[in-house]
């Protein structure tokens, strides 16, 4: 009997995020190149976005490429590029069949032209569904994103838009990448990481962490499922107690 059956429709998180590491491990305990284990990584990928729309999960956020990979060797980020182009040329359409939405967030800019024309495309494409939003987090940084909507701040600022007294959390949250996205309410990490490695920050604040050894070529529906449930089986207080929590 498959996990799914165990999971309460009615509890569902409405945003899930995802940090899907360990291509590079699964490879290299298979004595491949470190390319081998993202080329498998995208049928994990594919796995988890069919799991979460079969759900009604409405959001679901995958860290793609963070800024920080722009570091790894010229030939790996090479690689990693041509993968993503391709799997958005093989993916669009089941997408666009299957009322999904891309979007993106991150430095769009930084990304190679043939990367960011075909994901531009694929957001075009896509963006009149109206089932599970899929964002993709390219070129990505928590403290990028942060860092980018002080300076916008700063910049309305300077033009009279907003003033110091009206700059509140709401506010602040309108100049972030996820700006009319809920914060996550689960956040998945794969391959026995226990870090955040600069992802969705400001957004995590009570964010349920769940964290897995399986390394993400080897994550599947069963362990998305796996990951659903416990999430259910927790708590979320947000700072209350047990007991105001009951009295709602």
């Amino acid at each position: 009997m498959s996990l799914k059956e165990s999971i309460n429709l009615s509890k569902l998180p409405e945003h899930v995020a995802i940090i899907m590491d360990g291509n590079g491990r699964w490879a290299r305990q298979r004595g491949l190149e470190r390319v081998y284990g993202h080329h498998e990584g995208v049928k994990a990928v594919r796995e988890v976005i069919e799991s979460a729309a079969e759900l009604g999960i409405k959001y679901l956020t995958l860290y793609a490429f963070s800024t920080e990979n722009w570091g790894r060797p010229d030939d790996e980020v090479s690689a990693l590029m041509d993968i993503m182009v391709q799997s958005l040329n093989n993916e669009t359409g089941t997408l666009v069949k299957n009322n999904i939405k891309l979007t993106a967030i991150g430095d769009i800019d930084r990304l190679k032209e043939d990367v960011k024309a075909r994901l531009q495309d694929t957001i075009r494409l896509t963006s009149g569904a109206t089932g599970l939003t899929l964002i993709v987090a390219m070129s990505y940084s928590s403290r990028w994103e942060i860092l980018n909507a002080v300076k916008k701040i700063a910049d309305d600022a300077i033009k009279g838009v907003v003033g110091p007294d009206k700059i509140d959390e709401a506010l602040f949250e309108n100049y972030l990448a996820t700006s009319g996205v809920p914060d996550p309410e689960l956040m998945i990490r794969t391959s026995g990481e226990f870090r955040i490695s600069n992802f969705l920050l400001w957004q995590i604040a009570y964010t349920e962490l769940y964290f897995t050894d399986i390394l993400w070529p080897d994550f599947g529906k069963e362990d998305f499922y796996k990951a659903i449930i416990d999430f259910q089986k927790r708590e979320r207080r947000f700072g209350k107690t047990s007991e105001q929590i009951l009295e709602k």
